[in-house]
């Protein structure tokens, strides 16, 4: 699959169209054209043999309504004749589908697949931006609406119109341009009111759609975050939220249906007039003699046929105009600038030693207000410096930055002298392995969870990560061991459990380059020695970063970095800074004392660098 975006289809339907097309009609894939070919072959092959039933069926009308007796053999072939059409048009209409579901599945997984791995490709101020419930309903309702684009406009729309087309030419052949203009004008007529009235009601569907997402995005928003509305209590909150969403949802779908009503009532008047039209012209013709009776049987045998389909014509236009609307929406997404992205012909990281700089670096999330300002440090291979400061200091966008979700707004930062924006981000991600603050695992198993540091690795190699973590014993004791459920974003476990998993995947992963963010600040004392002194076994020989809010647990650091205000305000060893009676020593005896943090912040301001 390439991995080329399609352009962004800003044109509307024909906009989306066109980036639909691609995927229909990929380049290179001879055996899928040849499907395609098939499929309309056999779509015209259906067709013909649709309209030659009124035909046969007019021909065994004709001749039971003469003389019996010598001629029954004709009856009994036109008979045989108009099951075979009809059985061959069966045929040939489902041999199409089965040919042409390749096709469409593929174009389905396709670009489900290019969608999936897009979102994933972007930088993370997207994800901290998004909805995730709309988000989600928006691809799942853009993958089905390929499947129903193509199945009503390719096998519904096309094929009638074609077969208006032949039914039309027939008729002015066989009898007169009356019949054919009459047929054609009332055909017209019924597409005409169902596009327009179509076109009002899609306004209704779109306040479906968003209001359907809206709600969709509070229920998943407020079950997510299940614990902190029992804490406050607020369940009848979150109960009006969503009741609100789902009246608004409530108002559209009962405008869309009136309006549905509305637009069968004139389609139902519009064909029924046609139809009586048409029947009363084949009377006359009767009564004047040009006409037989399966003459009137053909025309009122076609018109039934052809009046069939158009019967939904509306609910397939609009389920159209709304596959329209949910793909380019899904195709929007495809457009989205990555923001960080690799460069054309990016060579992979090379590590040797994997020493750790970051040059002189600024970055703000937004512009007007920088959270890094001038910051350079290095790590030398194999040593471990800490980086501490009260919040907001910039600390945890350093972790950012190195994993590249961010590129920095001047400066730079290097590993083992390359530019990690010169480099492409998978080899860059692989010589890095992180243990977060807060620990978010999958909802599947703790053997999953561990392994998905590596996902190839073999079942003892995982197990081995588990032991050097202090893990395994614990696993073991549980009634399904590795096969145990973590549960949605690890809550079955607790938070030291979750954070030896994090180690244990960490350690399999082998990463050149650690960074601990913060991995043990919301553990209990005790459960934070424990960790800690995990921690100390994996970094051993290893490039360490430790951003730290407990500095008790980064003393032995070779080095220690001390941010506020996004500046290096102070750095050396724990014994030196303490030795220096700075900010760090009074953030130590803050910590030591158990003061309250308030004493800082004018010592702070004090040390802020110019």
């Amino acid at each position: 699959m390439t991995s080329a975006l399609p352009p962004s289809p800003r044109g509307g339907g024909l906009g989306t169209l066109r980036t639909l097309l691609p995927y229909l009609w990929p380049a290179g894939a001879r055996n899928l054209r040849l499907r395609i070919v098939a499929a309309v072959a056999l779509l015209i092959a259906a067709k013909i043999a649709n309209v030659y039933v009124p035909i046969f069926y007019k021909s065994a009308v004709d001749t039971l309504g003469g003389q019996a007796g010598a001629a029954i053999a004709i009856p009994v072939g036109m008979i045989l004749a108009y099951g075979g059409a009809r059985v061959l048009s069966l045929i040939f209409s489902e041999l199409r589908d089965a040919v042409f579901a390749r096709v469409a599945q593929r174009a389905i997984r396709v670009v489900g697949l290019q969608v999936f791995r897009h979102l994933h490709a972007l930088a993370l101020r997207f994800h901290l931006a998004r909805q995730t419930g709309g988000l989600t309903r928006s691809i799942e309702r853009g993958t089905k609406a390929i499947d129903t684009l193509l199945s009503y406009m390719l096998f519904n729309v096309l094929p009638t119109l074609f077969e208006i087309g032949l039914v039309t030419v027939i008729l002015w052949r066989m009898f007169d341009a009356w019949f054919a203009l009459a047929t054609f004008a009332t055909v017209v007529l019924y597409i005409a009111y169902t596009l327009a009235v179509t076109e009002w009601r899609t306004k209704f569907r779109r306040q479906m759609n968003e209001t359907d997402s809206e709600a969709n995005t509070k229920a998943i928003d407020s079950l997510l975050n299940y614990e902190t509305v029992k804490y406050f209590g607020n369940e009848e909150h979150e109960a009006r939220r969503y009741d609100t969403a789902l009246t608004r949802y409530e108002r559209a779908a009962v405008k869309s249906q009136v309006s549905l009503s509305l637009l069968n009532i004139g389609q139902a008047a519009i064909i029924s007039a046609g139809l009586t039209v048409v029947m009363w012209m084949a009377a006359r013709g009767i009564v004047a003699g040009r006409l037989s009776i399966g003459d009137f049987v053909l025309v009122n045998a076609y018109l039934l046929q052809l009046y069939q389909p158009l019967n939904f014509f509306g609910f397939v236009y609009r389920e159209i105009k709304q596959s329209l609307i949910d793909m380019d929406r899904m195709f929007e997404l495809l457009s989205v600038d990555r923001e960080v992205a690799d460069r054309s012909g990016a060579p992979d990281l090379k590590v040797e030693g994997a020493t750790v700089e970051f040059r002189d670096v600024v970055f703000g999330y937004d512009p007007r207000r920088l959270i890094l300002k001038h910051v350079s440090f290095a790590i030398p291979a194999g040593k471990t410096v800490a980086v501490v400061g009260s919040s907001g200091a910039g600390k945890s966008t350093l972790s950012r930055l190195l994993f590249r979700f961010y590129d920095v707004s001047a400066g730079a930062i290097l590993i083992d002298g390359q530019d990690i924006r010169e480099v492409t981000q998978s080899s860059l991600r692989a010589a890095i392995g992180i243990v977060p603050q807060d620990t978010v695992l999958f909802n599947d198993t703790i053997y999953y969870n561990i392994a998905y540091g590596r996902p190839g690795a073999t079942r003892e190699q995982v197990e081995e990560a588990a032991r050097l973590a202090h893990i395994h014993d614990f696993i073991l004791a549980m009634p399904d061991g590795y096969q145990t459920v973590v549960g949605e974003r690890g809550l079955k476990l607790s938070g030291g459990e979750k954070q030896r998993v994090a180690i244990a995947r960490t350690i399999l992963k082998r990463p050149a380059v650690l960074l601990f963010d913060e991995a043990t600040s919301a553990l209990d004392t005790h459960t934070e020695r424990e960790i800690q002194a995990n921690l100390r076994e994996v970094s051993r020989g290893r490039t360490t970063l430790t951003i730290a809010h407990r500095l008790s647990t980064i003393i032995d650091a070779d080095e220690i970095i001390v941010l506020d205000a996004g500046r290096v305000i102070e750095r050396g060893r724990h014994h030196q800074l303490l030795t220096q009676n700075g900010a760090y020593a009074a953030m130590w005896r803050r910590q030591q004392e158990g003061a309250d943090g308030e004493e800082l912040k004018p010592y702070l301001a004090k040390t802020q660098a110019p």
